[in-house]
């Protein structure tokens, strides 16, 4: 991410924020930022750099499904802001965020590249996946934008799907995977390492007691991991330094009084930190080393627990 690089919160503001020259558009909610999505933003930046234009691109928020399907609305990888910046270090000038509402969704798709034209005057070319729809009840596809744009003078770019595995590259698939524990899977997916960042809050010192000092991150996801164990990296917010650790992500059976606790994240760092209560961290993480269980003691928890940190050191020595 360069000094020069923004995130612009409405459509309607970027015409006048963007800095000068042919606008290249990345258009698409790009949520996890995954390889698929990276191909599409990629294609944005070249031709920008190439041609001595601005690269930019056009997300949304929140997901249309929370407006147009409440009931089944779609869960994020990541929040918008997480995004955002994924997005910027990818080498875009700028990310503008346009808030979906309804009147955003009634928008006919044979309006829309003129809806664009109309906040972005300098609008140049259009970059989407081959596959993306827009307008009112997602009537429009790649070949009608191409016909729209043609008449409105612009170029559209579209990128074909990125396979992994034989198969295409997707964020239902990178949700699927996290909800199955397969993270080194979503990593392959995305690119790069999952990562998450909460406060680290003052917990119940249970893990103290029994010789495991843990960091209570807080974090409450959309899209939820699989409850269970991870080998993790952590990392202050702004920081250098870099600790390896387990993480336990659930609601603790074991040790848990509640009833229906909401879940939580708990960190185990090899080496004691220089941080706590009220750091803001980012937590990578890196290997599924086990589901969450109950433990019939604490005993049995900590011999587990043991074993825990073996298995994400053998991890991280390779």
């Amino acid at each position: 991410m360069s000094d020069s690089s923004q995130h612009i919160s409405r459509l309607a503001d970027a015409g006048s924020q963007l800095p000068e020259g042919p606008v290249h558009l990345a258009v698409g909610m790009f949520d996890g930022v995954h390889l698929g999505h990276r191909a599409v933003l990629e294609a944005a930046i070249i031709s920008a750099r190439r041609t001595g234009g601005v690269a930019a691109a056009l997300t949304f928020d929140p997901h249309p499904s929370r407006l147009l399907n409440p009931a089944r609305a779609v869960p994020l990888i990541q929040p918008v802001e997480t995004k955002v910046d994924r997005m910027l270090m990818a080498g875009l000038q700028a990310v503008i965020t346009e808030t979906f509402t309804v009147e955003f969704a009634a928008v006919e798709a044979e309006d829309f590249v003129a809806h664009l034209q109309a906040a972005l005057p300098a609008l140049k070319a259009i970059y989407v996946g081959e596959n993306w729809r827009f307008g009112r009840g997602r009537r429009g596809d790649v070949k009608l934008l191409i016909a729209q744009a043609h008449a409105a003078g612009l170029q559209v770019f579209s990128a074909p799907r990125v396979n992994f595995d034989g198969e295409p590259i997707s964020s239902t698939r990178i949700r699927a995977a996290l909800a199955e524990g397969e993270i080194d899977q979503v990593n392959a997916l995305l690119g790069y390492t999952y990562r998450c960042s909460g406060e680290v809050v003052t917990g119940r010192r249970l893990g103290r007691e029994f010789g495991f000092p843990t960091l209570n991150v807080l974090w409450g996801p959309e899209c939820q991991p699989k409850f269970g164990v991870y080998a993790v990296k952590v990392s202050v917010r702004g920081g250098t330094q870099i600790w390896e650790g387990v993480a336990n992500y659930g609601v603790r059976p074991t040790v848990e009084t509640e009833a229906a606790a909401p879940p939580q994240l708990e960190v185990h760092l090899f080496e004691t930190p220089d941080f706590g209560t009220g750091a803001v961290l980012d937590v990578d993480w890196c290997s599924y080393l086990r589901s969450e269980k109950r433990f019939d003691s604490v005993n049995a928890l900590r011999d587990q627990i043991t074993m825990d940190r073996g298995a994400a050191r053998q991890w991280f020595d390779g």
